[in-house]
C-alpha cells in the first residue's frame, strides 16, 4: 500500500509518499509561497539524481500545487511511481479537531463540516487543511482521504487539566479550553518510548517536542494526561517566534500603550516574540553559536528555555505521581545535547542521571537512551516521525473499510 501524506498550510503544501510495505519514504517535498512567487522542492531519498531544488513554478492555488506534486511523482525523470492509481489513500494533517475528534477518521461530508466548525479555533490552519482535502478529492476522486488531528491525542486529558478558570459559559459557548497540539508527534514518541521500556502495563512519561514550535506532554499508560499548549499553539514554553505563557494582563497593557488592534497584538505574540523577540533570531543554531561567543541575550534564551523545561517536566512528574521516562524530540530536542545536559542536571534530585558522552553523540540523526543504568528515570532521544504516524493511521482506517 502506498500512501500520500499531505500537510497543507495557508500558503504551502508539504507531502510524503510512503510505501507501507516497509514504511519507506519514496519521495517528499514542499510547495511554498502558493499564490505568489511559488517554489517547488522534491526529494527522492533512494536516488538524489531525481531531486528538484527550490524550482520557481506557477501555483495559483493548492489544487495547482497538488497537480504539480502528482505530475512529478509519475514523471519519467523525477518520479517514483508509474501511475497516480498506485496511490491507495491520502492522509491529511489537520490542526484542530476541537472536542469532536479523539482519533483519526475517514473524511466524509460530516467530517468536512466538523473541520469547518473548528475554523474559529484554528483560523490559520484549518481552512488550509480543508483546502488540501478538497484539492485531493477533486484531482483524485474515489481515493480514500483520512484526517489526522493534531489535537486528537490530547482528548484523553481530564477536565481538571484542560479547563481554564474563566466564566464557564465561555467553554459552553465558544469551546474555550486546553486542546494541545503536536499530538501526532507526542503519540509517536511516547509509543516508541513504551516499547523501549519493555512495554510495561503502566508508565509515566514526559515527552518534550522542541522545535520552532515547542510543547511538552505528560503521558500516563500511553494516554495524554496534560500538555502545555492551550486553545491555540501559543501557550506553554517559549518558542521560536511565540511568547509562550505570559501574564494575560500584559496583553491589554501593551495594546493600550502601543495602540494595537487585537489582530496586531496576536501577530506580536505569535510572530514577533519568543527567541526572535528577545535577540532578533528564531534560529536555535544561531543562538547557540552566539551564546558561545558570549552574547548575553542568547545566553538568556538558553537559560530561560532550560528553566522552563525543567519546571514543566518536574511539575508534570509531580502531577502524575512519578516519572519513568523523559523523551526529547523535535529539531531542537533531537539535535541540542547542551539543553538535554542542562535540564537533566537540574533533575538530578529526581534520580535522573545521564551519560554525557552518549548524549553528546546523539545529534543530527542517531537516537537512543542517554540515561545511565543507575538512573531512576530513563531518558531517551527519539526522532519524531509525524508523517509515518499519519500514514499508519491512514492504512489502518483504509484496511478496515
Amino acid at each position: 500500500m502506498k500512501i500520500l501524506v499531505v500537510n497543507a498550510g495557508s500558503s504551502s503544501l508539504k507531502y510524503q509518499l510512503i510505501d507501507m510495505e516497509n514504511e519507506s519514504v519514496l519521495a517528499k517535498g514542499n510547495c511554498e509561497q502558493i499564490g505568489t512567487e511559488s517554489t517547488f522542492t522534491h526529494k527522492v531519498p533512494a536516488d538524489e539524481t531525481k531531486n528538484i531544488k527550490a524550482l520557481p513554478m506557477e501555483m495559483q492555488d493548492h489544487a495547482a500545487a497538488l497537480k504539480i506534486v502528482l505530475d512529478t511523482l509519475v514523471d519519467a525523470e523525477h518520479g517514483v511511481i508509474g501511475s497516480v492509481k498506485e496511490i491507495d489513500a491520502v492522509g491529511h494533517r489537520v490542526l484542530h479537531g476541537g472536542e469532536k475528534f479523539s482519533g483519526s477518521v475517514l473524511v466524509d461530508d460530516k467530517v468536512e463540516e466538523a473541520i469547518k466548525e473548528c475554523f474559529d479555533l484554528g483560523p490559520l490552519h484549518n481552512p488550509a487543511n480543508l483546502t488540501g482535502i478538497k484539492a485531493c478529492q477533486a484531482i483524485m476522486p474515489g481515493v480514500p482521504q483520512v484526517a489526522v488531528f493534531d489535537t486528537g491525542f490530547h482528548q484523553t486529558m481530564p477536565d481538571y487539566a484542560y479547563m481554564y478558570a474563566l466564566p464557564y459559559e465561555y467553554y459552553e459557548k465558544y469551546g474555550i479550553r486546553r486542546y494541545g497540539f503536536h499530538g501526532t508527534s507526542h503519540r509517536f514518541v511516547s509509543k516508541k518510548c513504551i516499547e523501549l521500556l519493555g512495554n510495561p502495563e503502566h508508565s509515566k512519561i514526559v515527552t518534550c517536542h522542541l522545535g520552532n514550535g515547542s510543547s511538552i506532554s505528560a503521558v500516563v499508560d500511553g494516554k495524554c494526561f496534560d500538555t502545555t499548549m492551550g486553545v491555540t499553539p501559543l501557550e506553554g514554553i517559549m518558542m521560536g517566534t511565540r511568547c509562550g505563557s505570559i501574564d494575560p494582563a500584559i496583553v491589554p497593557i501593551i495594546m493600550k500603550k502601543e495602540g494595537l488592534t487585537p489582530d496586531e497584538m496576536d501577530t506580536v505574540m505569535n510572530k514577533k516574540s519568543g527567541m526572535l523577540g528577545l535577540c532578533g533570531t528564531s534560529d536555535n543554531r544561531t543562538i547557540e553559536s552566539r551564546a558561545k561567543e558570549g552574547d548575553e541575550r542568547a545566553k538568556l534564551i538558553e537559560s530561560m528555555l532550560c528553566h522552563q523545561l525543567t519546571k514543566y517536566i518536574g511539575g508534570f512528574a509531580a502531577a502524575m505521581g512519578g516519572l519513568d521516562a523523559i523523551v526529547f524530540t523535535g529539531g531542537i530536542g533531537e539535535n541540542n545535547p547542551q539543553y538535554r545536559d542542562r535540564v537533566c542536571d537540574q533533575l538530578k534530585f529526581m534520580g535522573v542521571e545521564i551519560n554525557y558522552e552518549i548524549n553528546d553523540k546523539l545529534k543530527r540523526g542517531p537516537e537512543g537512551e542517554i540515561s545511565t543504568p543507575n538512573s531512576k528515570v530513563k531518558v531517551f532521544v527519539i526522532c519524531t516521525n509525524e508523517e509515518l504516524m499519519i500514514a499508519r493511521d491512514t492504512k489502518e482506517i483504509v484496511e478496515a473499510l
